[in-house]
């Protein structure tokens, strides 16, 4: 049975050149999990797999559409669900990599799509929690569904009101049609792994990357994306604002290094953040391992 392995973790961990070797060995191809390597302009900036890379595994999902145009996390869902599926049904070894957090959660869990709203139900629901107060909804929620109300405060009115929409409006509990949504998780034989780095050579690591970019040509890469219509998506890659600043002689050079750096470190931490959250990850501690010996040890868990 081919095998469909998920290599996730935060930025400049090496998932990257690990996935690569992985799929060498494993004749796998690669499914790309990076909202921003899926730009065809940015090279640097996105740390784009190198050419070698992609001309030897087939990489999916990188450098597909221009900075021009609009992309959203439906959009992957419903292309990389279908790709994932087509590829385990051609019998093909498959990698999902990357550190797009929701980009990785849709495809294992799917989209969950709920009912429309009702603003008569909704204003019914909040006449109560006015009336009776918070209690009184959230031991409702508890009732006809234990599982959403453990995983609520009883100070989320927002979220306590929606659930209990959901179910008022489908008969059906919302954990019910979370775990009815359309993801791989439950379908497809799927292992997680988890790249961990201590948070001090990681930020050491960003910031090495962040420099390389610049001495790669970073600003030069950036001066050509402005001449382009960005999109707003396009437009959040990280590097896009610092650079413009400084050319646009906001802040200094230096400065909009270290701009890029702190905004980069930011962005690991809210990845980590993310992936804390997520049981299913088999986390492997890769400070002072190199890249083939990760893979070894990915091996080593299969």
């Amino acid at each position: 049975m081919p095998k469909v392995i998920f290599i996730v973790g935060p930025t400049a961990t090496g998932k990257t050149e690990t996935s690569f070797l992985l799929a060498e060995d494993l004749k796998a191809e690669i499914i790309s999990s990076d909202s921003m390597l899926i730009y065809k302009e940015p090279q640097i900036i996105t740390s784009k797999p190198p050419s070698y890379m992609l001309k030897k595994i087939p990489h999916h999902f990188v450098g597909i559409i221009s900075v021009k145009d609009t992309y959203n996390v439906f959009d992957y869902y419903l292309k990389a669900i279908k790709k994932i599926k087509d590829l385990f049904n051609q019998g093909k070894n498959i990698i999902v990599c990357g550190g797009s957090g929701l980009y990785i959660k849709v495809i294992l869990d799917g989209i969950f799509e709920g009912p429309a709203k009702d603003e008569n139900l909704r204003r019914e629901l909040q006449e109560r929690l006015k009336n009776y107060g918070r209690d009184y909804l959230f031991e409702e929620l508890k009732r006809i569904d234990p599982q959403t109300a453990k995983k609520i405060s009883v100070s989320d009115h927002k979220r306590i009101i929606r659930a209990l929409e959901v179910y008022y409006l489908s008969g059906i509990p919302i954990s019910e049609k979370k775990r009815q949504a359309n993801g791989l998780w439950r379908r497809l034989p799927i292992k997680i792994f988890g790249l961990r780095l201590k948070r001090k050579e990681l930020y050491e690591r960003i910031n090495r990357r962040v420099e390389e970019m610049f001495e790669k040509g970073a600003v030069e890469e950036v001066c050509r994306l402005l001449k382009m219509d960005l999109s707003i998506t396009a437009e959040k890659i990280i590097g896009i604002k610092e650079i413009k600043d400084y050319l646009e002689g906001n802040i200094d050079f230096e400065k909009a290094k270290e701009e890029m750096k702190k905004n980069t470190r930011h962005f690991a931490k809210r990845q980590i953040t993310w992936f804390k959250k997520d049981k299913r990850i088999e986390w492997i501690d890769i400070d002072g391992l190199t890249s083939c010996e990760i893979k070894e040890e990915i091996k080593k868990r299969l």
